[in-house]
């Protein structure tokens, strides 16, 4: 009688995870679907401020940190990371997107 409840207990946990887990996996990972309107008041009012100020001190850093990149060679990497990820990120994604 004890394995029976045991096996009827495995198998109901495991039809339970079975039908719950389709919903988990469509949901991104902050749990909100993709244009949500409360992660688009968040990327508006606190994600594109940041990125805007990211992007003018990627500037200043790279312009400081250009005569070290170039005796290294690495003036494509460095703007690439100072400049053009911030950038990419505060104008051109998409709203309420956290690539």
């Amino acid at each position: 009688m004890q394995n029976l409840k045991k096996i009827i207990t495995s198998l109901s946990l495991a039809l339970f995870l079975a039908v719950s887990l389709p919903s988990v996996v469509l949901a991104n990972e902050s749990g909100t679907e993709s244009g949500d309107d409360v992660a688009i008041l968040v990327d508006i009012t606190v994600l594109r401020p940041v990125g805007l100020v990211a992007s003018v001190g990627g500037i200043v850093v790279f312009v400081c940190a250009l005569p070290i990149s170039l005796i290294t060679g690495s003036v494509g990497k460095t703007f690439n990371a100072l400049v053009a990820k911030p950038v990419v990120y505060t104008f051109w994604r998409t709203l309420g997107e956290d690539n």
